[in-house]
């Protein structure tokens, strides 16, 4: 009988391909760019993450969090451009 391959836990990412807990922006991230805050909140919401952990590792207020995640369901991803923010307010 072969080993079994451990299987890592992914979710689909912003851009439709899986997103493993390694493919995340590294936890000292600086800019914060579309895809990275996108990818954050994907983990999040497909439980790759929980809201605290994403939180403590990325140095986010909860409230930071959920800002990224209403631009995302009011505006798609084009809500997360900092320069368009008072478009979208």
């Amino acid at each position: 009988m072969q080993p079994r391959l451990k299987k890592e836990n992914y979710v689909i990412g912003p851009d439709g391909s899986p997103l493993t807990l390694a493919d995340l922006p590294n936890p000292s991230t600086q800019r914060w760019v579309v895809r990275r805050k996108a990818e954050v909140v994907a983990a999040v919401r497909g439980g790759l993450l929980s809201l605290e952990e994403a939180c403590a590792r990325y140095s986010l207020t909860v409230e930071e969090f959920l800002g990224w995640q209403r631009s995302i369901d009011k505006h798609g991803l084009a809500g997360l451009r900092t320069t368009r923010l008072q478009q979208y307010r």
